[in-house]
């Protein structure tokens, strides 16, 4: 798996059509307009998310290594 960083992860969100609904401190939260799910994304400057948070994160937005 290609590690990531927050900021990272929220880029790739936006550009799979995710959309910002809001942000508290460090964790963003975002939304699938079509099929409504949701994710948290913690962004904490360049540092790298936890492996498994990051598959979580993944998992809940349909994506593969592929789609890093």
């Amino acid at each position: 798996m290609k590690h990531r960083s927050g900021k990272q992860m929220a880029l790739i969100a936006r550009r799979n059509g995710w959309v910002l609904k809001s942000q508290s401190g460090s964790h963003a939260k975002y939304r699938d307009p079509i099929t409504g799910n949701a994710v948290t994304i913690p962004i904490h400057g360049s540092k790298m998310l936890h492996p498994d948070t990051q598959k979580a994160i993944m998992k809940v937005m349909g994506l593969t290594d592929d789609d890093l």
